[in-house]
């Protein structure tokens, strides 16, 4: 890396620090801390949840997936697409409004039980326990992100790669809690945006245009063009189901909790919306013209910035498809907007880490250790055992990405289909089925969770190959119907579903 890149990268991430530093002197108790006090912008709210929803799978991921497989891996975006769409339509405005008359809950955890008014906890316990378990998996994707970009950018290896990124990501987080992570995201999917709309503009520059660039991937695969050759339905099914599992991401409800008001909804969807749509182009463009790239330019001082370039059937094409942007980066700018490229990708992954840190930390301070331990924990304390554990969960992910082999994609979708399958269904029908019981939402997370971990790990392949997203999703959906059909909700919890209706 050249000295003015390394300058570059470095002000980015003193720039983050200064923000972590700044929201910590705004944050005195727990609501702050993990819900920034219900003040955010539906600028700051769409970006944040963009850029902690995308992370380092749209500069890194799926870049890779379609300079791999061609346009058949798209159908992953178009699913996305649609279902964060669906998303702000549907669940943002009755979400905002339904946790602050359910008591204020600042927590997915603390909205069920405080929906369903469970005095036992145990729906808190059970649903910060799936949160604790999948968002370690989905913040190891982000630290096997953070590692490729670190060992590509200084020429280190991955182990060390991977400390200095979580060591950069924790630090903010630990800080400043949710307003360091909010504010930081805003400025992050600013940077995202640019970088994914420059990158595919400058390469179809570099190849000629537009049907020149087109035509150089057409003679290298044809197949690489078309969204369904060699793309079984199955497939697409698969691929498309992605976007049921916006329902149940808590790092992304949590940005339509912290709204200031239900009226900004639709700006903000306006705004998230556009910025997810034009930059999942700009990362499938990246991918595309990505491989007609290496395969015919000159890329020999690659090497030089971790990234390895091989022959395969006598075509140039680089061994970590995941590594195409930063190949870009390195290859078409200069040092000082190649640093600032190297901070989008990082921007991408910090802005999902310290979500799911943020999220995992509340859910141990305010779901376990609040609920169970020390029910009159003063604010200080839960804020300082939030921060407790934003370290020992990056721990625990650091070392489950300690594989240099790790795949970003394969981890984002274990853990996007275990929030999808767990939560998806039950916040659906707890915002809009008051007949909802505390017994089907429990047996349906319950279920959901432990589909995706059975289907995922024994039976994905053969005639079992559909995304596990799908079949936990409909099974959690169809117990937690036939579950709450054999009881009834209390008179308090169906007056109060009622109010909420009204606003």
């Amino acid at each position: 890396m050249g000295i003015a890149t390394l300058i570059t990268f470095i002000v980015y991430l003193i720039g983050m620090l200064l923000i972590g530093f700044a929201a910590y002197r705004l944050t005195s108790n727990l609501s702050d801390y993990v819900l920034g006090g219900r003040r955010l912008g539906p600028g700051v709210a769409a970006l944040s949840a963009g850029a902690s929803d995308m992370s380092g799978w749209l500069i890194l991921g799926l870049p890779g997936a379609i300079y791999a497989s061609g346009l058949g891996a798209a159908w992953i975006g178009v699913g996305l697409s649609i279902g964060a769409y669906l998303n702000w339509q549907f669940v943002a405005r009755p979400l905002r409004v339904y946790t602050e008359v359910a008591k204020d809950s600042i927590t997915v955890p603390d909205f069920l039980e405080n929906r369903f008014h469970d005095n036992s906890h145990i729906l808190r316990v059970i649903s910060a326990f799936v949160i604790l378990v999948f968002f370690t998996f989905y913040t190891s994707s982000g630290m096997v992100a953070g590692a490729k970009l670190f060992e590509a950018a200084f020429e280190l290896s991955y182990t060390q790669a991977l400390w200095i990124g979580a060591i950069v990501t924790i630090s903010y987080t630990f800080l400043g809690g949710f307003l360091a992570v909010s504010w930081t995201d805003f400025v992050q999917g600013i940077l995202m945006f640019l970088a994914l709309i420059a990158v595919p503009v400058v390469a179809v520059s570099e190849l000629g245009g537009w049907s020149a660039a087109i035509d150089a991937v057409g003679q290298i695969d044809p197949a690489h063009l078309n969204m369904v050759q060699g793309v079984g339905a199955m497939a697409i099914i698969s691929s498309l189901a992605w976007g049921l599992g916006y329902f149940g991401q808590p790092h992304i409800l949590v940005r339509f909790m912290a709204l200031r008001s239900a009226k900004d909804v639709p700006r903000a969807r306006l705004i998230g919306t556009g910025w997810m749509v034009i930059g999942m182009y700009g990362a499938i463009l990246t991918g595309l013209f990505g491989l007609a790239f290496v395969a015919t330019q000159d890329v020999s001082g690659l090497e030089n910035f971790g990234v390895e370039v091989m022959s395969e059937g006598g075509v140039q094409m680089l061994a970590d498809a995941e590594k195409i942007f930063i190949t870009f980066s390195q290859l078409l700018f200069h040092p000082v907007i190649a640093g600032i490229l190297l901070a989008a990708i990082l921007s991408a992954i910090m802005s999902t880490i310290d979500s799911q840190l943020l999220v995992s930390s509340s859910a141990l301070a305010e779901d376990f250790y609040k609920a169970i331990f020390r029910k009159n924990a003063s604010e200080r304390e839960l804020v300082w055992i939030g921060r407790l554990a934003v370290a020992v969960i990056a721990l625990i992910a650091v070392l489950i990405a300690g594989n240099p082999d790790s795949s970003v994609l394969a981890l984002v979708s274990y853990a996007w289909a275990g929030f999808g399958a767990a939560f998806g269904p039950t916040i659906l029908l707890a915002l809009f089925w008051k007949n909802f019981t505390r017994n089907g939402a429990l047996a349906g997370i319950i279920v959901g969770a432990v589909t995706v971990m059975v289907w995922g790990g024994f039976l994905t392949g053969g005639i079992f190959n559909l995304y596990e997203m799908i079949p936990g999703f409909f099974l959690n959906l169809i117990v937690a119907i036939v579950v709450s059909m054999m009881g009834t909700p209390s008179k308090e919890v169906i007056e109060e579903f009622e109010a909420a209706k009204q606003r």
